[in-house]
């Protein structure tokens, strides 16, 4: 009997409910194919991202990019971005360099899935089905998580998980 993969589930739904804002980009859109700019064996370059109507309490952003659709048990964690200050509302196309010198001050990332502190672009196994990339902004009720760029993407995840207050997320897919 040949084995059936199926999607994975939204990756927030056993998380708790947390409130929506909005985020947009010029970039990537809800259920469009990434452009070869965001692709790992392409430009690997992370879109422009800007959002807005978060609760007033917000103290802090966290940027993320994960594929629940990753061959994995766990997904594939593409970009974490921690220590955004509240005032900050938007990142430049290709904030996601190594060098860091796309994210305001005090902002990092954490190592990803790639192993890398940087963004890596969708790169699901050739002949897959389209996979979801979800660029997620975190509102949280914290400025520090109290955690480092040395963390795993599950300790970032976790410590999330704790804070976030409201979510925004754009969710193009992509496929080889």
């Amino acid at each position: 009997m040949a084995l059936k993969r199926t999607r994975a589930p939204w990756p927030y739904d056993f998380l708790p409910a947390v409130g929506e804002f909005s985020v947009a980009s010029p970039d990537v859109r809800d259920g469009e194919l990434l452009a070869d700019d965001f692709v790992h064996g392409g430009g690997n370059v992370s879109p422009e991202l800007s959002w807005k109507g978060f609760p007033p309490e917000t103290k802090g952003f966290a940027v993320t990019c994960y594929d629940p659709d990753a061959p994995t048990a766990s997904g594939w964690w593409h970009w974490i971005v921690l220590g955004l200050p509240a005032g900050v509302t938007s990142l430049s196309r290709d904030a996601g360099r190594a060098d860091g010198k796309g994210l305001p001050e005090g902002a990092f990332h954490v190592r990803n899935d790639y192993g890398t502190a940087d963004y890596g672009g969708a790169a699901p196994p050739p002949g897959d089905h389209p996979h979801r990339y979800l660029f997620a902004v975190h509102a949280l009720d914290t400025d520090a998580l109290g955690v480092g760029a040395d963390v795993t993407p599950a300790v970032a995840g976790f410590n999330l998980t704790a804070h976030t207050i409201a979510r925004a997320v754009i969710t193009p897919v992509f496929q080889l």
